[in-house]
């Protein structure tokens, strides 16, 4: 049976612990790629850097919202990047110069993986072989079209889906709404959380077939299971109609160009005054932090073709879609929130 309620004691310090590898790796990986000897002669625009240091877009966002959530880089997003007191030990020659030290990790597997994809802007492999986790589209080599292996990676996921899920049914605003998508919805626990919360909810959960089975499994006999219907399909092709739409820690697995698609195809589905909620991790809008968000930001980086995103990059997606965001992003759990959006026309 699945939970109906929040545990009794926060387990977000744990998903955290999961991810500290990365602030070890993306440390070394920022002094390997020449971060702090090229701003310890003075500042650069994000452009002028990223251009220097040969790193695309997505790998740059991750590794400079890291180094400013460390507090070793200072500059909004668009203006000048500069060292902090604390940056200026990690550049070399530095009266207090401790590059060595940090020199030790640089050989370390997990810093030579990260710093590979960084310059490649390539995800990785869940496991050797086995394709892309969590992510599907025509023509990838995706893990989720494997049973076994979309098992394996539905079900990892679906304990922190647990924990979120009656968080989330608590605060969606779904009292009138009949009929609800939940995109790329994965085991279907929040599917059944928000059916159980409102009992005149019918919800669509969409997902690759092999994830569905997945699904099934852990829905049986569950209350509310009865009104979540499992339909086979993908983020990239047209979706039913419908009156709001879920996209829970879907987004993040996505570029821009990516995430327009869906986001368009989402305005397409719904009725004018029609909602989408968006339920994620958000980064500050200077993308500076929090620390443990920008490390699931590289977390994601690793394994997808997206990157956590800010409240502001949100909203600037969904405007060009043709919605209306709201201005508040009401919290669920392991660092997650809510961003809704109404269809304008």
């Amino acid at each position: 049976m699945l939970p109906h309620l929040p545990p009794s004691t926060d387990p977000t310090a744990l998903f955290d612990l999961v991810r500290g590898n990365f602030q070890t790796e993306l440390l070394a990986c920022a002094q390997e790629l020449g971060i702090f000897a090229r701003l310890g002669k003075g500042p650069a625009s994000e452009e002028e850097l990223r251009m220097e240091l040969g790193l695309a877009h997505r790998p740059f966002t991750v590794l400079t919202c890291a180094m400013r959530a460390m507090n070793l880089l200072h500059g909004l997003p668009g203006a000048e990047l500069r060292l902090t007191e604390l940056g200026r030990f990690l550049v070399p020659g530095y009266t207090y110069d401790i590059t060595g030290y940090v020199g030790l990790t640089s050989q370390l597997p997990g810093v030579q993986h990260l710093l590979e994809q960084l310059r490649n802007d390539k995800p990785g492999d869940n496991r050797p072989g086995e394709g892309r986790a969590f992510i599907y589209r025509e023509g990838m080599d995706s893990a989720m079209e494997d049973a076994s292996t979309a098992r394996r990676l539905t079900l990892a996921l679906s304990g922190r889906a647990a924990i979120c899920a009656p968080a989330l049914a608590s605060i969606l605003p779904l009292e009138r709404v009949t009929r609800l998508l939940d995109l790329g919805g994965g085991s279907g626990i929040y599917s059944v959380a928000l059916a159980r919360a409102n009992p005149l909810l019918q919800v669509t959960l969409l997902d690759r077939p092999s994830v569905l089975e997945t699904a099934n499994d852990l829905l049986h006999g569950e209350p509310g299971a009865d009104r979540v219907q499992l339909l086979a399909g993908d983020l990239f092709h047209t979706y039913p109609k419908t009156e709001a739409i879920l996209l829970s820690n879907v987004l993040h697995d996505w570029d821009l160009p990516m995430n327009h698609e869906i986001l368009t195809r989402c305005h397409e589905a719904l009725p004018e005054g029609g909602r989408v909620f968006i339920h994620d991790v958000f980064l500050n809008d200077g993308l500076d932090g929090p620390l443990p968000e920008a490390m699931y930001s590289a977390a994601l980086y690793s394994l997808t073709e997206g990157r956590a995103y800010s409240r502001a990059e949100y909203r600037g997606m969904l405007r060009a879609a043709g919605f209306v965001p709201t201005s508040t992003t009401p919290p669920t759990a392991v660092h997650c929130g809510v961003l809704a959006a109404i269809k304008a026309n």
